[in-house]
């Protein structure tokens, strides 16, 4: 599935002594998830000191940027090792090349920096980073809706419509087939590629050529707009008779705090009894917004720490705000990853969640986002994080405390129709429900079935 608002689902970022205007926080699920996955991002103020040779030399040079580059890596990158690699002869030899433009000198950067051996250093195109910084920022400009690729008719569809968009006061629909963007005929472009002709300038206009149902086309003319992403869905449940919350996490933008705490307080103003809170899917987001999820839940005890090249530890811990102590469960998955798996982390070692899913990605490093003079970009690995028992997770992810397994088919089926998530086709879901549901009735002193923790379900074909 596409967005027109950011695609949901990476990753945690952390305060850590950066260097430019521009410079971000965060931490990379996969080297190649630019599109598809939102990073962490924290904005730190501070300012340019980048050493040794001034940029000036170069003046219009892609050198520049080069350097720049090198500047930033050489100053935070975690390993003052750089992985056994020479770094000083690297900047002179990227320097002492000539460069026929700019493309050239970014890919002699790729290759350099593949030589550190770690994928989630790397640099970014002028594209890539507006895309990345715009993803996070929890603000889009567009007309508001959710694009997938039918399988079956290879159709693009209209899968979800933001309220109060463009989208939805032009009278589209989830359903609505779209067959042409500015004139463009969507036959041969992915579900993504038809949301970047969607965005645009806020005020700018776009021209859709749609049919429903079969229908004759017909022909709309959008207004772009910014927008908040919802990345916080939720829905009041009930197992064995009681009410429950349902809350689905799918990144941790700029907004998931304040639209979790939407969440929490509504499903509890409604009388739930507890909640599920679904993170699969989820690779992560804004370190601050983990934290702020995280002293929702846990009214006290730490929630993450970290450490950096020159060994210096941060512990972050609740601050006594929680806003709610009724039972949780949590769902993950193999794509739950960083900042999910920081919250998770914090919600089972503090024993405030019971854990219920699959093992997760084990992502368990950390980057920082740079924005360089010409508009590209630049992420650097600059720490470890641990999870409050000092547990690394780094390729071992975190173990459900139940484990439940879906077969292919299951997985295709649930993932390819986020509708399904949270119903009784979502076998995870119900498994997770029956578990909140003996938390409830133990903490009520009432008897019950009582699930043991690493319990494994089969799946089904």
């Amino acid at each position: 599935m596409a967005f027109d608002l950011p695609p949901s689902p990476v990753q945690a970022g952390i305060p850590t002594m950066s260097t430019s205007p521009f410079s971000k926080l965060l931490s990379l699920l996969q080297p190649s998830a630019l599109a598809l996955a939102p990073l962490a991002l924290a904005t730190v103020a501070a300012e340019v000191t980048l050493a040794a040779t001034p940029l000036t030399e170069y003046e219009d040079s892609p050198k520049v940027v080069i350097d720049e580059a090198w500047q930033i890596i050489n100053r935070e990158y975690v390993d003052n090792s750089f992985n056994q690699v020479d770094w000083q002869a690297v900047r002179q030899d990227l320097l002492g090349r000539e460069y026929t433009s700019k493309d050239a000198a970014y890919s002699a950067l790729r290759t350099a920096l593949r030589r550190l051996d770690d994928p989630y250093t790397r640099f970014l195109s002028p594209v890539e980073y507006a895309e990345l910084t715009e993803q996070t920022s929890g603000e889009i400009s567009g007309i508001g809706v959710r694009l997938e690729r039918s399988s079956q008719t290879g159709a693009v569809l209209v899968t979800s419509v933001a309220p109060g968009s463009p989208a939805e006061q032009s009278g589209i629909v989830t359903g609505d087939r779209i067959l042409l963007v500015d004139g463009q005929s969507t036959e041969r472009l992915t579900a993504e590629g038809v949301l970047q002709q969607l965005r645009g300038n806020e005020g700018s206009q776009v021209t859709l050529t749609i049919s429903r149902g079969g229908g004759e086309p017909r022909t709309v003319i959008l207004t772009r707009a910014l927008m908040d992403l919802p990345t916080v869905e939720y829905s009041q449940k009930t197992v064995g008779g009681r009410p429950i919350g349902y809350i689905r996490l799918i990144e941790f933008n700029a907004h998931a705090a304040e639209q979790m705490a939407g969440a929490i307080r509504s499903l509890s103003d409604a009388g739930v009894e507890g909640f599920v809170l679904d993170l699969r899917g989820n690779p992560g987001g804004l370190l601050l917004a983990s934290i702020d999820i995280g002293r929702m839940w846990l009214q006290h005890g730490p929630i993450v720490r970290t450490l950096d090249r020159s060994g210096n530890d941060n512990a972050i811990s609740a601050n006594r705000t929680a806003l709610t102590d009724l039972p949780l469960t949590v769902l993950v998955d193999g794509r739950s990853a960083s900042s999910s798996e920081i919250l998770t982390g914090a919600l089972r070692d503090n024993n405030r969640a019971t854990v219920v899913g699959n093992t997760t990605y084990g992502k368990a490093l950390v980057q920082s986002l740079h924005g360089l003079t010409d508009g590209s970009g630049l992420t650097v690995t600059v720490a470890h994080y641990y999870t409050p028992n000092g547990t690394d997770i780094s390729s071992r992810g975190i173990t459900p405390d139940v484990t439940v397994d879906l077969s292919d088919r299951q997985r295709r089926e649930l993932f390819s129709n986020p509708a399904l998530l949270g119903t009784e086709a979502d076998a995870q879901y119900l498994r997770a429900a029956e578990v909140l549901e003996q938390t409830i009735l133990a903490r009520q002193g009432q008897p019950a079935t009582g699930a043991s923790r690493l319990v494994r379900v089969t799946p089904t074909e």
